[in-house]
């Protein structure tokens, strides 16, 4: 993974879930079986040590505030080596500035799969948008999982809060597998002219045909995210272990090295570890 000597090297996206304490409904989709274990950090720790990567960022996976403060529990047993967790909170409860304050331990950033609500603009309403604007005033970052479908009220969200960091999870989830750009890809743009928008590098094997991707096939969307974002606000994330459905971890991190070997050492440097330290506080 490039970068220049001395830069700490973070996966900005991943996973961690113990199916015996609670079950991850979105699991139940076909082709998922694969997936449907416990995954800990036991597991991913040797995959850090093997690509060289110094720290992560874990996000959650299930809309569980109990998931949230496990995540913070194994970051803080960690060693510093999870050194962020994007958890869930309920952004429509009254009372989140106080259950945000409840939370002790490296949170970064609050997530909902907005991708699984039925109204493509549950982000423009009125009782989301306060809790987004609570997310900014506890110094927080919103991590969007959407899709192209809920793209438009993303960029409704993130303009009407400027205040409030924004990181497009996934480069938005293009519709790789069936060719689709045309959708997608001027949304991202749009998205890509707020100054407070960050984008993953991240999540596309498994938007491709996960039976037989070729990296010509990514190429495309990772570099027009790279060129409309430039490298200073793109960050690279594994995706691990949904990434597994598709790639192993050393794919997915050679993937993004080759959509950013044109990138100059800093360039890379910020893609591959300093944008999620920027953007997530990490230090």
């Amino acid at each position: 993974m490039p970068g220049p000597a001395g830069t700490r090297r973070i996966d900005a996206h991943h996973h961690l879930w113990d199916l015996g304490r609670r079950p991850q409904p979105w699991m139940s989709g076909p082709g998922l079986d694969r997936i449907a274990r416990t995954f800990d950090f036991a597991e991913l720790e040797p995959l850090l040590d093997e690509h060289g990567v110094d720290a992560t960022v874990v996000v959650q996976s299930s809309s569980s505030p109990d998931e949230t403060r496990e995540l913070l529990e194994t970051a803080a047993g960690s060693g510093g080596r999870v050194a962020g967790v994007v958890g869930w909170a309920d952004l429509t409860d009254p009372a989140l500035p106080d259950a945000l304050a409840s939370l002790t331990g490296p949170l970064v950033g609050v997530r909902h799969q907005v991708q699984d609500e039925a109204d493509p603009w549950w982000l423009a309403r009125a009782d989301v948008r306060r809790g987004l604007a609570s997310v900014a005033a506890a110094g927080l970052v919103y991590d969007l999982l959407v899709t192209p479908r809920e793209l438009p009220a993303a960029l409704g969200a993130a303009a009407a809060l400027p205040g409030l960091r924004f990181v497009l999870d996934h480069a938005g989830k293009p519709p790789i597998a069936s060719g689709g750009w045309e959708q997608w890809a001027p949304q991202v743009t749009a998205l890509a002219a707020l100054p407070n928008v960050v984008c993953k590098l991240s999540g596309l094997v498994t938007e491709a045909d996960r039976s037989g991707w070729e990296p010509a096939g990514l190429l495309p969307y990772a570099r027009h995210v790279l060129d409309v974002f430039g490298p200073g606000r793109v960050m690279f994330g594994s995706d691990w272990p949904v990434c597994t459905l598709a790639a192993s971890y050393g794919d997915v991190l050679s993937l993004a090295a080759e959509a950013a070997s044109g990138l100059s050492a800093a360039e890379s440097g910020a893609v591959f570890g300093g944008t999620a330290a920027a953007v997530y506080g990490l230090g």
